[in-house]
């Protein structure tokens, strides 16, 4: 199953995730991904692991033109010249000629959430722009942005991004986003659909699962995709892999209410200070 961005490109509807897997433990989590099946992968600048990602590409002798890669602009680098430098960084750790798709990290630097990087965000993209008119880049994106991070983008240059990837998991679905990135043929990437393993244990989630057999994070993955969202897994472990590939199941009317309604306050949280 693909989902189709607003430019006709296709992307394979679950990626596997890379954050916070090492350089020396992805190139086998990686290879072996693609091993059973894979052909998106996740990673950015920021995760320190692109040059080991590159190698587990290039040895798993899967043709490129199979392989969905998507890297990411670091959260610090607010430029034009910067955008292009640290792109062509991602590029060559990767050792590839071209990526299907980039995105700015997030709308300001991690060590400084919330500050006001209208203008940095806008050089960068500009930049983004146009390595993607020039055919380094088949989609260009965005991270972690909200409607208002959006929108002066697009004001500004008149391209619409092609994704917006965001913490998306039962119980924090950031609806206003969800239905403006998909109002405007945004496709949303959900990071951490798992929640990094802090809903494995909830009720509702359990009765999901049992009811069709699955495991709790079978049901989370499964439930990413039922609202049109394209979910991001990460694992090192080869099982575990196999089975947030193994989602051909549905979830029925019944069974998204429920999910819909489960709340956890912890993690029900902005990003924003």
């Amino acid at each position: 199953m693909n989902f189709k961005l607003n430019n006709g490109v296709l992307v394979p509807s679950i990626g596997f995730g890379t954050w916070q897997i090492s350089n020396e433990d992805a190139y086998e989590a990686t290879l072996n991904a693609i091993k059973i099946g894979y052909r998106h992968i996740d990673t950015a600048y920021a995760y320190q692991n692109e040059e080991a990602i590159g190698r587990a590409i290039k040895d798993s002798k899967i043709d490129r033109s199979e392989l969905f890669i998507t890297s990411k602009l670091p959260s610090d680098i607010k430029s034009y010249d910067g955008a292009k430098e640290y792109f062509n960084k991602s590029l060559n750790l990767l050792n590839l000629e071209y990526l299907d798709l980039y995105l700015i990290h997030a709308p300001w630097p991690w060590s400084n959430i919330g500050l006001d990087c209208k203008d940095g965000n806008i050089e960068a993209w500009k930049a983004m722009v146009e390595l993607y008119k020039n055919g380094y880049i088949r989609s260009i994106g965005v991270s972690n942005f909200l409607e208002s991070d959006i929108k002066p983008l697009i004001e500004a240059t008149g391209f619409i991004p092609h994704v917006n990837q965001i913490r998306f998991f039962i119980g924090n679905t950031q609806e206003k986003l969800l239905k403006y990135c998909q109002d405007n043929n945004i496709l949303v990437e959900a990071y951490s659909p798992l929640a990094t393993g802090n809903i494995l244990n909830d009720k509702n989630i359990i009765e999901v699962a049992n009811k069709h057999n699955v495991t709790v994070a079978q049901v989370a993955i499964r439930y990413c995709i039922e609202r049109n969202t394209l979910p991001l897994p990460k694992s090192t472990n080869l099982e575990r892999q196999k089975m947030n590939l193994d989602v051909d199941f549905k979830l029925d009317k019944e069974d998204l209410e429920k999910l819909n309604k489960v709340h956890n306050k912890e993690l029900d949280r902005p990003l924003r200070s």
